[in-house]
């Protein structure tokens, strides 16, 4: 039996998640590194068919049988399955076949790709928002220093006209010069220094539902899911208010053409995160807020670009709401991710309960 195996306590210390099976395909061993990917436990999977365990994978038994007769290994990339906990990942798999005292066995190892294309995908957010600070902050060197000189030309030109129905005009190029830079100020993001405090993240989230709930006028549902196990941490808390209703305010504006038999609800989520990666920091412990719409969704177009200043899917809209969230975040050593369907649009926020060194 391959539990007798001196094998098993070489597979066991892996950190690769390791599935090995029987002739029928039957799962004999797990190391504890799979059970962790596949979010079940080796008591669980053992016996199960491997297309049992691997969901909707069902493809994998064709290459599996070919495997137990001609002995040839191969890999399988990016293959999706619904785990033992019910969540879609992405794994390449890797299977090769053995035979230790003339019975067959097969060896799969199993790497989860959902892990890598997030931090690929964090640093490409990452990289793109510094990128656009880079050109905002040399747009507004642009634009704020000749406003300056129109706005002073103005006001000079103001107090030499003698006929004050031409005063009007100046009093335009003033106020449209004043409009201008506070737009440019606002692209910049916020620009005081924070001020840091223990913050408890429900009561940041209780004020903006409370806004939010009194400019809906109570069209929409809005569902509390929240953890209150998790601890404060040390962040600005008006600015992380700014921060999650502008994506909040977002929602409902989207919500707002949905029909009430459809019920339009935004759901607020907070959990804890152990062990988590952001850009090129691990997190011994991360808070993840979702703040979750059943609207329209976003149109695929715009949800690589969202995030930079400028970007909007409505005709009224500035487009630096979510670029201020993102700055704001970033400024507590978070980042903020979207994913979005028709019928389903989820922002994530993820803040480092520790601030790192």
């Amino acid at each position: 039996m391959f539990s007798n195996s001196f094998f098993k306590p070489l597979l066991e210390s892996m950190s690769t998640a390791i599935l090995v099976l029987d002739e029928r395909l039957g799962v004999v061993f797990s190391n504890q590194a799979s059970e962790i990917l596949l979010e079940t436990t080796g008591q669980r999977a053992k016996g199960l068919s491997i297309t049992d365990l691997l969901k909707e994978q069902v493809s994998a038994l064709t290459g599996l049988e070919e495997c137990l007769r001609n002995g040839n290994s191969y890999t399988q990339r990016e293959a999706e399955i619904r785990t033992a906990g019910g969540n879609r990942i992405t794994i390449d798999y890797t299977v090769t076949a053995f035979s230790p005292g003339g019975q067959t066995w097969i060896l799969m190892e199993l790497s989860g790709r959902d892990r890598l294309q997030r931090i690929s995908r964090e640093e490409e957010l990452i990289a793109n928002q510094e990128t656009s600070k880079i050109l905002v902050r040399g747009l507004a060197h642009e634009i704020k220093n000749p406003l300056g000189g129109i706005r002073g030309a103005a006001q000079l030109l103001s107090r030499a006209l003698t006929d004050p129905s031409l005063q009007d005009y100046t009093e335009i190029i003033i106020s449209e010069s004043d409009r201008l830079r506070n737009l440019v100020d606002r692209m910049l993001g916020p620009h005081q220094a924070m001020r840091i405090e223990r913050t408890n993240i429900h009561e940041v989230l209780e004020r903006v539902l409370s806004l939010i709930e009194v400019e809906c006028g109570g069209k929409i549902r809005l569902v509390r899911d929240y953890d209150p196990s998790i601890p404060e941490f040390l962040g600005d808390k008006e600015q992380l208010i700014q921060a999650f209703l502008n994506v909040a305010r977002n929602a409902m504006q989207a919500l707002e053409s949905t029909p009430p038999e459809r019920s339009p609800q935004i759901s607020f989520r907070t959990r804890p995160v152990r062990q988590l990666t952001l850009g090129h920091t691990r997190h011994r412990l991360v808070l993840r807020i979702d703040i979750t719409d059943n609207g329209p969704g976003i149109p695929e177009d715009l949800q690589k670009n969202m995030f930079y200043p400028m970007v909007s899917g409505r005709a009224e809209g500035t487009g630096l709401g979510l670029s201020i969230t993102q700055n704001i975040v970033s400024r507590h050593h978070g980042l903020v991710e979207c994913e979005s369907i028709p019928g389903k649009t989820n922002f994530i926020f993820f803040i480092p309960l520790e601030i790192p060194s």
